[in-house]
């Protein structure tokens, strides 16, 4: 396979050489392009001697065979690692002033970034704006992983490791699309219960794994909904995916009541309350309100599993997940099994939360 990577200017670069080397490994023809602040970090005579291909760094070189775009129209494939919040900004804004931003404007191949920043600025609005962005045009995220950065400092923004990178964007060529036809409901996120207009009882899912499950599913040609509750700022569905926005337990009920008759394969992924406040109150309560304490009267919310269960019709697949305290692989076999069992479901996928 042509494989296209793009290498930009972070201290990450020196990971890329392992990305490199993998993809070569592998069998595949691999071409770099680094930026010029790249080369400052790996020398063009690094990523010859890896790639085993000339290294190309200006559109001014080999004009005659108009460089600037064949690479990026030979690419079966391109991944730009490490991605750095100036390279996804001039992504966003379409910039062709290199011989990078020139390959990812005429390529019609899978993108897939990875990025590697400060923490500060993976967070910044502009950033998570081009991420959205770039996520809605099709562009694949690997990372960035949460882990040690320069200077000491720690948190998300370390790029990816080589392998992961490289397996994420290989599966993107060659995933198999054997889920044509068929259609796919996935719940995400955590619920949340209003005690009054300000605070909630609620969770600390993420919706990053029932998000992975339905970009995953829409990869191998699945029609797939999102029953999204409150995914954090930086999960993101595929854009090929319709998401239903909820609130709640009860909205999420509905939601999954609306569209799970019609699906082959329904997965609860959400984390759902099991209980909500009895009375939620109209207006904030003040301290003062309460001053012995507050006691908050909670009941039960249904089972959206078992009502799911029950209304199924022939041939439809049912997966649940269980979070579980526990710190023994037996003992959570154990009630995962009991819990598929007493459910219902077809599958059961047990996750250890400590």
């Amino acid at each position: 396979m042509f494989i296209v990577v793009g290498v930009t200017g972070g201290i990450a670069a020196y990971k890329t050489v392992g990305l490199v080397r993998l993809l070569v490994k592998a069998g595949h023809d691999v071409h770099v392009i680094p930026t010029d602040d790249a080369l400052r970090f790996v020398g063009a005579p690094t990523w010859e001697a890896i790639s085993r291909n000339p290294v190309t760094t200006s559109v001014h070189d080999d004009v005659a065979r108009v460089r600037h775009v064949a690479l990026g129209q030979s690419a079966e494939l391109v991944i730009v690692a490490p991605a750095t919040a100036n390279t996804l900004a001039a992504m966003t804004a379409g910039l062709a002033s290199d011989l990078l931003g020139t390959t990812l404007l005429a390529t019609t191949a899978p993108v897939v970034v990875a990025p590697a920043m400060h923490t500060e600025m993976w967070r910044h609005p502009a950033t998570t704006h081009n991420m959205r962005v770039l996520r809605e045009r099709g562009v694949h995220v690997v990372g960035p992983a949460d882990g040690a950065l320069t200077g000491g400092d720690s948190g998300p923004g370390r790029m990816s490791e080589p392998e992961d990178i490289a397996a994420a964007a290989l599966a993107l060529v060659e995933r198999p699309r054997d889920l044509e036809g068929v259609s796919v409901v996935v719940s995400a996120g955590g619920t949340r219960e209003p005690i009054d207009p300000v605070r909630f009882l609620g969770n600390r899912s993420s919706g990053r794994q029932g998000v992975a499950i339905a970009r995953a599913a829409a990869d191998r040609g699945a029609r797939v909904t999102l029953v999204a509750a409150h995914l954090d700022a930086d999960v993101v569905p595929d854009p090929r995916v319709e998401v239903i926005a909820v609130a709640t337990a009860d909205e999420l009920g509905r939601a999954m009541d609306a569209t799970a008759p019609d699906a082959d394969v329904v997965v609860m992924a959400a984390a759902v309350a099991d209980y909500s406040v009895a009375s939620v109150s109209e207006n904030k309560i003040r301290k003062q309100d309460a001053p012995g304490g507050l006691t908050l009267e909670l009941v039960e919310n249904r089972d959206i599993v078992a009502g799911l269960v029950a209304a199924r019709r022939d041939g439809q697949t049912i997966v649940a997940f269980a979070a579980e305290t526990v710190r023994d692989d037996d003992e959570l076999l154990e009630r995962a099994r009991a819990k598929a069992a007493r459910k219902g479901v077809d599958l059961l996928a047990a996750n250890a939360t400590i």
